[in-house]
């Protein structure tokens, strides 16, 4: 069955699907399926008919705010979908079957929804799993989900506290030579992951949330010792952690306490001496209960096409490289 909703004009397809298509994953997320762009129109092809007549309904009512001059929005559009599910008349009993959900986070009214299978089941891995690693190259949205999704639980009160940590290579973790308060030292090497919250709460959220002990931003070796309750923790870039630092970190976990692993282990920047930790924890602690290890490659990354394909091709030459070392 397709269905197929045309446009009056692209500035009217572009006020609804919005800049560069982005209402379109949400949509996607809310009727459970996918939606393609042809030309000037939207089109569903399945054969849940109730979720075709959710398509027409949606799309003709968000036709019809574009026309009132009105960018739609994420909100406009749940808004607009809730109301026709909500709608008696819309169906009758025997059309009335739920659409399969995609997982989504949501976060003081925004929402995150997957970009793909691999995000998918990475958010569905956070929610069923006390640790989920997440593996892969730049681009994927292994941090910024992660983040995310912690912010979720805390600002929900699921969680008290919002951990991020990184090793810091670069200075050692030894950061007394560096001149400084601890924030002024560490903050150019855990920007990353403050890019990554503001893009769903504002810097003054951020800094207030710090202020009452509600998030932490530290490095690694800060953790030493410690033992973590009623908080979610997120190591980021963990492919430069030792076998040591890895293990030290996993074993803060304490009650109610739950963990997201990220790093690409294709780009390790430990001396040679040194093992990577997260390498050697995938492999030895696959198929543990509680532990779920998701895997995204260069068919994942979102950031933009060009990422993917300089992915592709550093990754070609260090398999040539790989191969040419072979005596």
């Amino acid at each position: 069955m397709d269905r197929n909703i045309e446009f009056d004009s692209e500035e009217q397809m572009c006020r609804v699907c919005g800049i560069n298509d982005r209402n379109i994953p949400y949509m996607e997320m809310l009727l459970g399926c996918d939606l393609f762009v042809k030309g000037i129109s939207l089109s569903y092809t399945g054969d849940n008919n109730t979720v075709g007549i959710l398509f027409s309904s949606l799309l003709n009512r968000l036709k019809q705010l574009a026309d009132k001059q009105i960018l739609v929005s994420e909100a406009e559009i749940f808004m607009e979908f809730q109301s026709l599910k909500n709608t008696p008349s819309a169906f009758s009993a025997s059309q009335i079957v739920e659409p399969e959900e995609k997982p989504f986070i949501y976060v003081q009214n925004r929402f995150a929804y997957p970009k793909g299978p691999r995000q998918e089941q990475y958010i569905r891995a956070m929610e069923n799993s006390q640790i989920v690693f997440g593996i892969g190259p730049a681009g994927t949205g292994k941090t910024f989900l992660a983040i995310t999704y912690a912010l979720s639980l805390l600002l929900s009160g699921k969680r008290q506290k919002l951990i991020l940590t990184r090793p810091i290579v670069e200075a050692g973790e030894n950061l007394g030579f560096l001149p400084g308060d601890l924030a002024q030292k560490i903050n150019p090497y855990l920007r990353p992951l403050y890019d990554a919250m503001e893009t769903m709460i504002t810097a003054s959220n951020i800094h207030r949330l710090e202020e009452n002990d509600s998030i932490e931003i530290a490095p690694l070796a800060y953790m030493r010792g410690r033992s973590l309750q009623n908080a979610i923790v997120i190591l980021d870039e963990a492919q430069n952690t030792t076998r040591e630092q890895m293990q030290m970190f996993l074993t803060r976990l304490g009650e109610n306490c739950s963990a997201i692993i990220t790093g690409d282990i294709s780009q390790v920047d430990l001396p040679r001496n040194k093992d990577s930790g997260l390498i050697h924890a995938i492999k030895l602690l696959e198929g543990i209960e509680g532990i779920e290890i998701v895997t995204f490659d260069s068919r994942d990354v979102v950031r933009s096409r060009i990422v993917q394909k300089i992915i592709d091709a550093y990754a070609s030459e260090s398999e040539r490289g790989a191969r040419g070392n072979v005596r």
